[in-house]
């Protein structure tokens, strides 16, 4: 027995069996924790789905023709595995368009093709084709038109003239569009009761003899519109009109300050000479001192002062 124990070949065969028995087991315990890790494993490999919006390009030469109907985004549905869909949603490295090189002009309803994405997605697009119209393209140069609500200002104040800038535009669009412009619009929003100067950047329109938007491109598409708001002023006498005297008395009357300037419309302001002062002497027996407020001439937005002081001497018209 002791000589079978000291042979090579029996120690040989026995560390096969040690070697073989201790893979089986490795892999028997690796295999059990695989099992438990399983639905992680499925998770990762699982196939989601997501929907996206992405811009829709046109293929078109553009100093040729003019589109319009198309929708600016379309809807893709991606399906494939979970990593795969999510790094696309995320970089987004595909796109969709419509290839109208080679189409003719007018309507037509054209496929929505897509380019770029892995060929291990599959994917559906929504609307899968668009309604498009081809026409001819047309540029032309503008001037720039404001308008505003004049009511708006504030009662009493000028309005100055407006401005523009650019004062100048250009118009591309189709030949049919372009060929309906009557005026290119700068429409300056005023607060209500505006009392100063106002600017402000505003979007540029395109309308048609009947005020309508026409869908056109603008270049620029904005423009800084301008209004000035002020107001004149002048200095003017004021003119005392005692009434409701007493036949029994004698009244004299005076201001302690017989100027006061007014403030509005310089067209306003050019028409008035002087400022009446009711003074009313109902009640009044004895001399006294009395303040009166003045009141504001149509057109005009304010006066200073608000108030004049009368001095006002009485007397009896026996002595």
């Amino acid at each position: 027995m002791k000589n079978f124990w000291d042979k090579r070949w029996v120690i040989k065969v026995i560390s096969l069996l040690f070697a073989i028995l201790l893979v089986v087991y490795i892999d028997s315990t690796q295999t059990g924790f695989v099992t438990q890790g399983e639905p992680k494993k499925t998770q990762q490999t699982a196939n989601e789905t997501q929907t996206i919006s992405v811009p829709l390009q046109v293929s078109v030469n553009t100093d040729k023709y003019y589109v319009v109907g198309y929708p600016e985004k379309v809807k893709i549905t991606l399906e494939g595995s979970n990593a795969l869909v999510t790094s696309t949603v995320n970089t987004q490295s595909f796109r969709a368009y419509i290839d109208l090189t080679h189409k003719k002009i007018g309507k037509q309803t054209v496929k929505v093709e897509v380019t770029g994405l892995n060929s291990q997605l599959s994917y559906t697009i929504n609307p899968a084709t668009v309604n498009v119209d081809i026409e001819r393209r047309k540029s032309r140069t503008m001037p720039v038109q404001i308008e505003y609500n004049k009511n708006a200002v504030a009662n009493g104040y000028n309005i100055g003239s407006a401005s523009v800038d650019p004062q100048q535009v250009e118009v591309t669009g189709s030949r049919s569009e372009v060929n309906q412009i009557d005026q290119i619009v700068a429409k300056l929003p005023l607060p209500n009761g505006i009392n100063h100067s106002y600017e402000r950047q505003v979007i540029l329109v395109a309308e048609d003899s009947k005020k309508r938007q026409l869908n056109v491109v603008i270049n620029p598409a904005t423009a800084k519109a301008s209004l000035p708001i002020s107001l004149s002023k002048k200095t003017v006498k004021l003119n005392l009109k005692p009434k409701n005297e007493e036949n029994n008395k004698v009244y004299s009357v005076s201001a302690k300050n017989d100027e006061v300037t007014l403030y509005g419309q310089k067209a306003t302001l050019a028409k008035i000479k002087q400022l009446d002062v009711d003074i009313d002497l109902k009640g009044i027996t004895s001399s006294t001192i009395k303040n009166y407020p003045l009141v504001l001439p149509k057109g005009v937005a304010k006066i200073d002062p608000t108030e004049v002081q009368i001095s006002i001497k009485v007397k009896n018209a026996n002595n």
